[in-house]
């Protein structure tokens, strides 16, 4: 059997499910029929491409390979048709704008196409910013909002802008009622028996750099779950089933209070990434200022984080660039 778009586009819609039923669902086929499909796949590619549990699916290492390089060839081929057409029928110009799923993205968006009401913005969201790395580099993407982490830092090439957009620090999600859900900071090292669920590997760091915490705080964390979705996680933090790490901007609700770690362990950097030869080189500063009122108007809606942004707001941590923590506050 030859591997066909078709089976690498089941690929990734089981991860993005993380569950065969539900992929069968969205695909409109049966859940025998794509189990079949999964098999033959994983028979031509020689080897398991996820894993299978109570919570569903999730991709095995090889996976995780498989799944970075079908959504390369898939949105190689969605630019082949896109171009072609162009070529048959002009139409109004496009850029293309990648991002993670959360607080920059989405606004940063919708912010670029006020601001350029004659271009159609198209957004193409990755959970690795590593992929999105790749289809920048290979001009599949004109420019990109990421993130890195302590020690694995981006070091973008001359032939790209860059710019740093916000600095921001892991906050823990713990569920309603647990022993620390009361402390205004929760001690890393007092984690080290909780169980934890995580998001897998993107690739480019995450959650290396959260094990590298944990050992520099003297333990293993203890993973009991690995889920690529915020929802799942969630769903078993509010359960009491595990705690989770989280980005600082994490919704609390629902049963699940977000606290900071004491000393700021580690920080993340959202960064903005745009190639020089692309469209929106010239709007790069532009783009740089959307980005950060995109990520400030998300922020001011999590008041966990803008009370521990007054309570370190005069300790020399990294801050938003270009405007103080108090325009944060004053904005809510």
């Amino acid at each position: 059997m030859n591997l066909e778009l078709r089976h690498l586009r089941a690929l990734c819609v089981i991860a993005d499910t993380g569950s065969i039923t539900k992929a069968a669902a969205t695909l409109g086929v049966s859940q025998p029929a794509l189990t079949a499909l999964l098999q033959r796949v994983e028979r031509e590619i020689g080897g398991q491409v996820f894993t299978r549990g109570r919570h569903g699916v999730r991709p095995t290492s090889l996976g995780q390979f498989v799944l970075v390089r079908a959504r390369t060839v898939l949105m190689a081929m969605e630019d082949l048709h896109r171009t072609a057409a162009r070529q048959i029928r002009p139409v109004t110009d496009t850029v293309r704008l990648g991002g993670l799923a959360g607080p920059v993205s989405v606004g940063l968006a919708d912010r670029l196409g006020d601001h350029l009401p004659d271009v159609e913005v198209r957004l193409h969201a990755e959970y690795s910013p590593r992929l999105l790395w790749e289809l920048l580099q290979s001009g599949r993407l004109d420019a990109a909002a990421m993130l890195d982490y302590p020690g694995f830092e981006l070091r973008p090439p001359p032939t790209v802008l860059w710019e740093v957009i916000v600095f921001e620090p892991v906050f823990v999600a713990l569920w309603e009622g647990h022993r620390f859900a009361e402390r205004d900071e929760v001690d890393l090292a007092d984690l080290a028996d909780e169980p934890m669920a995580l998001t897998p590997s993107d690739g480019a760091g995450w959650p290396d750099c959260w094990h590298l915490a944990c050992q520099q705080a003297g333990f293993a964390p203890r993973v009991l779950y690995t889920i690529s979705d915020a929802v799942p996680i969630r769903e078993m933090v509010a359960t009491r089933r595990a705690i989770s790490p989280c980005q600082a901007v994490f919704p609390a609700s629902d049963g699940v209070v977000v606290r900071p770690l004491a000393g700021n362990p580690i920080t993340l950097r959202h960064l903005l990434v745009c190639r020089r030869d692309g469209p929106l080189a010239e709007h790069f500063d532009d783009l740089v200022r959307l980005a950060r009122e995109a990520y400030q108007a998300y922020a001011a809606r999590r008041p966990e984080y803008l009370r521990w942004l007054r309570r370190h707001d005069d300790d020399g941590l990294p801050a938003i660039p270009a405007f103080h923590n108090a325009d944060l506050m004053d904005s809510v």
